[in-house]
């Protein structure tokens, strides 16, 4: 009993004098939190600037008076964005085709990756490569623009959903997801329960893939999203211009002095700064709003596809 009880004793000797820290062990810990702390904070202040920027007083923004508190608070840039008629129809044509086109994406993404996926798919990597070949070669503005024209889709929601509804690149990540993260012994346990491909998919590979499903209907979402040049090239009506476009327009408007022409130049310069850095809040919000949510399952999917694509 007095020899276990030492033994006991020595092990936490041991262990204490494993966790006790050296000076250089120190030193080291102590530059690696300063390095992440002023990483962090170079990734953080820019955004943070542009917040208090965008109810600060313009002509102090100006000066670089307003680094970390806001200064001369004036809410005259949101109040002109948001009393705009345009905006709210740009936000609802942007959701509109942010998830409509999302779930088109995702309709077609999943179950190519799936099939591509699949070894006893003896086709897959000549249809592989001739996707991939689409990744380097593209038609260019005007036949894309005639083409559009073409399938009568210009001036349409459409146009914003239908010709990006695949991308090689999600579909790779699927894939590779697909090969490497779902069991091949759940297809054996399926065929013994005879079902189909398409039931094997729908009923147990879709519910496993959550992590992979979020993070490309995450990267679908913000490509619709931030669609500018689809609405500035193939749409015309003023009524189905994207979120993107509204605010380039109200941006444009007051730059060259238009709902400003009782100000002096430099008033209404500022005038549009302030306008400017709330443009960025108004059309980042949605998305830092929904972000944390998918933290958790963007993370793991990056790294499944990253590490093991």
């Amino acid at each position: 009993m007095a020899t276990a009880l030492a033994s006991k004793v020595k092990v936490r000797a041991e262990k204490r004098k494993a966790q006790h820290k050296t000076v250089s062990d120190w030193i080291v810990d102590t530059i690696i939190v300063i390095l992440l702390v002023a990483i962090v904070a170079s990734v953080i202040y820019p955004l943070y600037f542009i917040i208090i920027a965008s109810f600060s007083d313009p002509a102090l923004v100006a000066q670089g008076k307003v680094t970390l508190i806001p200064q001369g608070v004036s809410f005259r840039g949101y109040e002109k964005i948001i009393m705009d008629e345009r905006i709210w129809t740009g936000y609802r044509n942007t959701i509109v085709y942010s998830l409509v086109g999302t779930a088109v994406n995702l309709l077609v993404t999943l179950p190519t990756a799936f099939a591509l996926s699949r070894a006893e798919f003896k086709p897959r990597r000549i249809i592989l490569f001739l996707f991939t070949f689409t990744m380097f070669f593209g038609g260019g503005l005007i036949p894309s623009y005639l083409l559009m024209k073409d399938l009568g889709i210009l001036n349409s929601m459409w146009v914003f959903i239908l010709p990006g509804a695949f991308s090689v690149y999600n579909m790779i990540i699927a894939r590779s997801f697909f090969e490497t993260s779902i069991p091949e012994e759940l297809r054996d346990a399926a065929q013994v329960d005879g079902l189909s491909y398409f039931s094997y998919f729908i009923r147990i590979v879709l519910p496993l893939s959550g992590a992979i499903i979020a993070v490309i209907g995450l990267y679908y979402f913000v490509g619709h999203w931030n669609d500018y040049f689809t609405g500035l090239i193939y749409i015309r009506d003023l009524d189905k211009q994207p979120l993107q476009n509204i605010l380039q327009m109200i941006l444009l408007s007051n730059q060259t002095g238009q709902g400003a022409a009782s100000m002096s130049a430099l008033e209404s310069q500022n005038f549009a700064d302030q306008i400017k850095f709330g443009v960025i809040i108004v059309s980042t919000l949605p998305l830092l709003v929904i972000y944390p949510f998918l933290q958790k399952y963007f993370n793991k999917g990056v790294m499944i596809g990253a590490i093991k694509g």
